[in-house]
């Protein structure tokens, strides 16, 4: 069997800042919406510039509290040509960005960027 990765669902608080973040700072293109205002949800699609994997926005009306993000849930992972750039563009936009890193012994190619409901983006240097 031939198994391949379609998309990974990020709930969320407040839908317009959601999607402004992967808009603008990341350059996702929304390619499907769906509205079940009967059960009080709306579901947004998002991809790259590849189209070959898309991020599930689910935004449920009025939610009461800022949804937990569990302990085995770590990031989800984007790369980028120019990585300097591309850190100090989201710096500028005023998102919460680390400083650049490398794993032990290799010179630094990726850093994190955190979206407005706390979920980590590593940003890697492509």
């Amino acid at each position: 069997m031939d198994y391949k990765m379609l998309h990974t669902c990020l709930r969320v608080m407040d839908l317009d800042k959601s999607l402004k973040f992967y808009k603008e700072a990341l350059g996702f293109k929304e390619t499907g919406r769906k509205d079940f205002p009967e059960y009080e949800f709306t579901l947004v699609f998002l991809t790259d510039s590849t189209g070959n994997y898309e991020i599930e926005l689910t935004y449920n009306y009025n939610p009461d509290k800022p949804y937990e993000i569990g302990n085995g849930f770590a990031h989800i992972a984007v790369s980028v040509a120019d990585l300097e750039a591309s850190r100090e563009r989201h710096k500028d936009m005023g998102y919460k960005v680390t400083e650049l890193m490398g794993l032990p012994g290799s010179k630094p190619k990726y850093y994190f960027v955190t979206d407005p409901d706390g979920y980590d983006v590593e940003v890697i240097r492509a």
